[in-house]
């Protein structure tokens, strides 16, 4: 009878010539968290929903835009009014291009795939947090790009084109959409459902403002959980991402509770799912 001399798989790897490989010049073979975020950021255009949702989002700021060029008094054609009316369809939409993101795996079935090459899921969820920051930061310049030129046209075409802005308004705007498109990845990561993701991002947010501001009980509890109102200053000229400790603390616990939470227990239950 001979004796097996196969290495073990379990045991530490060999080198040349036949001894144990020390531990530390093992090589990490894992893709990078940079390199699953690329990979996550071109998902986002392999799918048609996504790759139309991407052009829906620079056409409504196209839009927003050239509403105001046509329709407002020339003294409010300024890029600082153009850039933040710019954000609030975009911000909109943004959740929905987050969801697409986490939800795309399961319905797609393409899940089994990514978590078989990635086996550390947690890792995976990052790169899609990553992705989605990128997404949101990309909106906002695209949103820059079309207000600069609504004020040129404006400049040209009447008494406005103001250019006074100041650099918070770019911060502002940027926090503003990365939360947005966090919710959204934390919604899918909880439901995992396109349909019901997006319906309940969509409907609990609103049913949430209409009733801090329907019944007088909760407005005080509306201030500091409604989304609508906590990050509105981000935005709103003329004092846009200029926001005092108390509005920091309002924007803090609702991003918690909007955010954070959902995205922990969809953290959760993506650690825990079967996928098959």
């Amino acid at each position: 009878m001979t004796a097996d001399t196969t290495p073990n798989s379990g045991a530490a790897p060999y080198d040349a010539a036949g001894t144990s490989a020390p531990a530390d010049d093992r090589v990490d073979d894992r893709p990078t968290l940079l390199r699953l975020t690329l990979v996550e950021l071109r998902k986002l255009t392999d799918t048609r929903a996504g790759y139309w949702l991407l052009i829906t989002i620079g056409m409504v700021a196209a839009a927003i835009v050239a509403v105001i060029l046509i329709f407002a008094p020339d003294g409010d054609q300024q890029f600082g009014n153009l850039f933040a009316l710019a954000q609030f369809p975009v911000g909109i939409l943004l959740p929905i291009l987050g969801i697409l993101l986490v939800t795309s795996e399961f319905s797609q079935r393409t899940a089994l795939a990514t978590f078989a090459l990635v086996p550390q899921r947690h890792r995976v969820v990052v790169a899609k947090l990553g992705a989605g920051m990128v997404a949101a930061l990309l909106s906002v310049l695209a949103s820059a790009a079309t207000a600069a030129l609504g004020t040129v046209i404006a400049g040209l075409t009447g008494e406005g084109g103001s250019w006074a802005t100041g650099p918070l308004a770019f911060v502002g705007a940027a926090a503003f959409q990365m939360v947005n498109a966090a919710l959204g990845i934390a919604f899918g990561l909880l439901f995992q459902s396109t349909p019901l993701a997006i319906v309940l991002s969509l409907v609990l947010p609103i049913a949430w403002s209409a009733l801090g501001g329907m019944i007088e009980q909760l407005h005080r509890a509306a201030e500091w959980l409604d989304t609508g109102i906590t990050t509105a200053a981000l935005v709103e000229p003329p004092n846009a991402g200029e926001l005092g400790a108390g509005e920091w603390a309002r924007l803090g616990v609702s991003v918690a509770v909007w955010v954070l939470a959902p995205l922990v227990g969809g953290l959760v239950r993506t650690l825990r799912r079967e996928v098959s």
